[in-house]
């Protein structure tokens, strides 16, 4: 089969991962990018990347200010296979008949609701059911981190139920000059919290509850956990569970890494691009087993966590790949991923065939 020819059509924090990621793929062209903006943001890739207006004024300002669009959005249509729409929340469901008429598959991310598209995707867990399917959802950065992590734990048969608090940081870091909060905590106003509800559109038999709070930062969110096991087990087993899952790497304490800053200054010392971390890293000396409870905690880096999933669900839609562990691997190994950030990767079992 030919490359993919993938269009990303939003070019903010999701959409310019998105695109790099498509990129290092070696099964995918990336035909263009499309985006109203002509600030910094679209003039930083005017030089690498192929624009696209994603309307007719857009592309009059692009012009004005400089930047060589090479068509409209339709235009980018016309020449994709799939479309990754990372536009604003509330903004993809709206572009959806677009895509739509266009005859492109279509990926939207986790701002837009289940019923926009009927599937919410993260790979590990339910890559079969998007096979071949005109559009999916990938789940929200916290809510994808749910499903891996209680995915994994459900897989070995070892959870009965799990009970979770997220902190949540304020605001991207890129727009915290225009709002955010500080010196203060806010807590979300219901319970459960979206967060866990939205796993269910995933792992419906997943018996979770989820409370939620934004605290005053802008980098990453941490996950604190109370797990009901189904049976008494040992620490061994359930570290030994989420070993065997997909992207979720270990971090430790006990090797400086004691706040969610420390984390994300080792990303920019493994020379991740932006700092990334697509992995959830779970604090492997946390881990807490008490006969059939388990107690554990994990940082979320909101920013990019998502991106693998969202080339993953590329591959299922156009069913390139049939099944989930090969396009895992793929993803994994050309992005770069670990299950231990601090032992070199030929020395963990990365093996899940």
């Amino acid at each position: 089969m030919n490359d993919i020819r993938v269009g990303v059509n939003g070019y903010g924090v999701i959409g310019k991962r998105v695109a790099d990621a498509v990129l290092a793929q070696p099964d995918m062209h990336l035909v263009g990018i499309a985006d109203i903006a002509t600030d910094w943001r679209i003039q930083s890739a005017a030089s690498r990347l192929p624009i696209f207006a994603a309307t007719a004024e857009a592309r009059r300002a692009m012009l004005d200010a400089g930047v060589n669009a090479q068509g409209d959005l339709e235009q980018l249509l016309a020449e994709c296979d799939v479309i990754v729409d990372t536009t604003p929340k509330h903004v993809a469901a709206g572009n959806l008949e677009r895509y739509r008429a266009a005859g492109v598959k279509t990926v939207l991310q986790g701002g837009e609701s289940h019923a926009t598209t009927g599937h919410s995707f993260v790979a590990q867990a339910n890559y079969a059911t998007a096979l071949g399917r005109d559009s999916t959802r990938v789940v929200s950065c916290n809510t994808t981190s749910i499903v891996r992590v209680l995915g994994a734990l459900t897989t070995a048969g070892l959870l009965e139920r799990a009970r979770g608090v997220l902190i949540r940081r304020a605001t991207d870091p890129w727009e915290s000059h225009l709002g955010g909060i500080m010196n203060t905590m806010v807590p979300e106003a219901t319970i459960p919290s979206h967060q866990g509800p939205d796993a269910r559109t995933v792992l419906p038999e997943l018996d979770v509850v989820t409370i939620a709070a934004k605290g005053a930062h802008t980098q990453t969110h941490s996950h604190f956990w109370t797990l009901q096991l189904t049976r008494q087990a040992t620490r061994e087993e359930v570290l030994a569970a989420l070993r065997a899952a997909p992207r979720i790497a270990f971090i430790r304490m006990s090797d400086g890494l004691v706040a969610l800053n420390s984390t994300i200054e080792l990303m920019r010392d493994l020379g991740r691009p932006r700092g990334d971390m697509w992995e959830v890293a779970v604090w492997e000396d946390l881990l807490t087993v008490t006969g059939d409870e388990a107690y554990l905690a994990y940082q979320v880096y909101n920013e990019a966590i998502v991106v693998p999933e969202t080339i993953d669900a590329i591959r299922a839609l156009v069913g390139a790949v049939t099944d989930a562990d090969t396009s895992i691997r793929l993803t994994d190994e050309s992005l770069g991923m670990r299950q231990d950030f601090l032992i070199p990767p030929e020395r963990t079992n990365h093996d899940r065939s």
